[in-house]
């Protein structure tokens, strides 16, 4: 190989991530006041690149990129709000933070707010105004009144897919990837990924279900799936057949669940979730994870999928 041969684009990306961290811990992250700069050195605390990783310190940073105008930034932070990743899920700041990069034509947040866009916005406290104080005037008088005792917060549910372990997050990258060109919730597709295979690509069931989202052959040949071992080829198929359920069933994940489980006609036979043990059980485990019984779904495919499962389409 050649020595002028340029490095891989990866490497590149960590010296640059490395190098911003190396310039916060000489001179102090205050003198990095390009927005861009703020974005290396998130990253690099997001990923523990060079630097110890610090979530809370990369979404701080994120923030303030994007408040002076990165677009990259605003998308990061609403993606670490979005699936929880080492910060409480938020999904109303998120959508802030997508529409705060869409509004550039960020095409990757455009998406999201399509996915996201039952959810009302809430910027965080950095991207809100400061309000300077009175520079004339006599000073108020100050009145000391005793605050009442803050009321015990309940402590956050732990999110199960913030620390997955290295194997299990390079499948989660994969549907962080994927997803959305399915307009399916990450985190929803990531619940059944865990309740179907606990995330084995090589899975297979009693029932000749196959691989990361256990697809049975049919399925897999309805969704163009030649391999089902694959996890790109296995995944996209699983996305395929999630779209498809929460477009027929409106949005409502627990028949999506269902369904995805026992098949539509199951479903629509018993008007709702099966009397059967197996399939009640899966639907309780993935709402479990997922943590909300409704999802965007796109109005437009309704009436087509709706029409295809009654003509026997399913």
């Amino acid at each position: 190989m050649s020595s002028t041969t340029a490095p891989p684009k990866r490497a590149v990306a960590l010296r640059l991530l490395a190098a911003a961290a190396c310039i916060a811990m000489v001179a102090g992250e205050g003198a990095l006041a390009a927005p861009g700069q703020r974005t290396l050195l998130a990253r690099a605390y997001e990923h523990g690149e060079g630097v110890k990783r610090d979530a809370a310190r990369a979404a701080a940073l994120y923030c303030e990129a994007a408040r002076d105008g990165d677009a990259d930034a605003a998308y990061a932070l609403g993606w670490m709000l979005a699936n929880g990743r080492g910060v409480p899920r938020d999904d109303a700041r998120a959508v802030a933070m997508f529409a705060w990069a869409a509004h550039t034509g960020h095409a990757q947040s455009k998406a999201m707010l399509a996915l996201m866009r039952s959810t009302a916005p809430d910027p965080p406290d950095c991207l809100r105004p400061a309000v300077p104080p009175l520079a004339w005037g006599p000073p108020e008088p100050v009145v000391e009144i005793a605050a009442p005792p803050p009321a015990a917060a309940a402590a956050p549910e732990p999110d199960p897919f913030a620390d997955l372990p290295r194997w299990k997050r390079q499948i989660a990258d994969l549907v962080d990837r994927l997803a959305p060109r399915f307009g399916v919730d990450p985190r929803l597709a990531l619940s059944v990924i865990a309740v179907e295979s606990n995330f084995d690509p090589k899975a297979r069931s009693p029932k000749d279900a196959r691989g990361l989202m256990q697809l049975i052959p049919e399925t897999a040949e309805r969704f163009n799936v030649r391999d089902p071992y694959d996890p790109r080829q296995n995944v996209q198929g699983g996305l395929a057949y999630l779209r498809f359920l929460l477009a027929y069933y409106r949005g409502d994940v627990v028949l999506a669940a269902a369904a995805y489980n026992a098949g539509e006609k199951a479903v629509d036979r018993h008007g709702g979730i099966p009397p059967f043990a197996e399939t009640q059980a899966y639907v309780r485990k993935v709402l479990a994870l997922y943590r909300t019984d409704r999802h965007p779904f796109d109005a437009r495919h309704a009436p087509a999928v709706s029409a295809l499962v009654a003509g026997g389409g399913s």
